[in-house]
């Protein structure tokens, strides 16, 4: 058993009858009153995102976990297939166990969180950014540049980016994959 002191950004804590994940923590303490702990939780089974708050010193169940390396072969429907780094052998994993889908490309290594317990696979950790190609980009409008303007850009995975104007055909993009959004052009 753990408490609110232990909780931080991906620990995996039974909850409800189910598993969760703890995506942000904030710890307040008021002043005047108790401290607490607001946590955003996602369901490992579901997928569902959900608010929580934990009294200070609430005890909580932590979930042993371990992390191994596999990397996405490719995506079959709704199943995405990835192959362990180390020996080799692959598993299956439904789209909703998946963060960012539309981001991920073949051959890219992720780490899959599995419970010690039972050997079933939690969640998947993406890299912190991805370099993926932009496959379509409409023409950038010369003098539509008096803020941020964006256009919608396609990459090669199939996922739809809000790139800047300047961003063409052929450029290589980074993208942060936690919020799927443009980071920068990556030169060769």
């Amino acid at each position: 058993m753990a408490s609110t002191s232990d909780i931080r950004k991906g620990l995996c804590i039974r909850y409800n009858n189910d598993i969760y994940k703890i995506i942000e923590f904030l710890h307040v303490k008021p002043g005047k009153g108790p401290a607490f702990v607001r946590t955003k939780l996602k369901s490992v089974s579901t997928g569902k995102v959900l608010d929580n708050t934990f009294s200070a010193g609430h005890k909580i169940e932590d979930v042993r976990v371990e992390t191994r390396s596999y990397q996405f072969l490719y995506e079959e429907g709704e199943t995405y297939h990835f192959m362990n780094t180390e020996d080799y052998n692959q598993i299956t994993l439904a789209e909703s166990a998946l963060d960012a889908p539309g981001l991920l490309k073949e051959g890219e290594v992720v780490k899959i969180m599995f419970n010690t317990e039972d050997a079933m696979p939690l969640s998947v950790e993406m890299p912190a950014s991805v370099v993926l190609e932009v496959t379509y980009a409409e023409p950038g409008v010369k003098g539509n540049t008096a803020t941020n303007a964006t256009k919608p850009a396609k990459v090669e995975t199939g996922a739809e980016v809000n790139v800047p104007l300047f961003i063409n055909e052929g450029d290589k993009i980074k993208i942060d994959t936690s919020s799927g959004s443009y980071m920068e052009r990556v030169k060769e």
